[in-house]
């Protein structure tokens, strides 16, 4: 889990940011990694990483490979390998991931379904 928190953290690792004064709309589709610092509604579809930043509002119908949730976000999240939820992050929704990683002190109301 250290290596991923790394790249959150760092964002000279991550392919491509929206800043917090930035309220977007609509669908996003990339192939690396994004992070998410301000306003998003809509939908994500990518093989790569999401990011959802400390201080972002997300809601939205995400499909992704890794998605880490440090801020706000609403909507259905599928993640093929892994879906992280860090501490004061609030995730409300349905998740469907392999595997899941829930931080002390975090938030998340939904269900969560862990195919093989």
């Amino acid at each position: 889990m250290v290596e991923q928190k790394e790249i959150i953290e760092d964002e000279n690792k991550i392919g491509t940011v929206i800043a917090s004064d930035i309220k977007f709309s609509g669908t996003l589709k990339f192939k690396s990694s994004l992070k998410i610092k301000g306003s998003f509604q809509g939908k994500v579809e990518t093989d790569g990483t999401l990011i959802i930043g400390d201080e972002a509002a997300v809601s939205a119908e995400i499909t992704a490979s890794i998605v880490s949730i440090s801020g706000k976000c609403q909507g259905k999240i599928k993640a093929s390998k892994l879906i992280e939820i860090f501490e004061h992050s609030n995730m409300s929704g349905d998740i469907v991931t392999p595997d899941l990683y829930i931080e002390n002190g975090a938030k998340f109301n939904g269900t969560c379904i862990m195919p093989k």
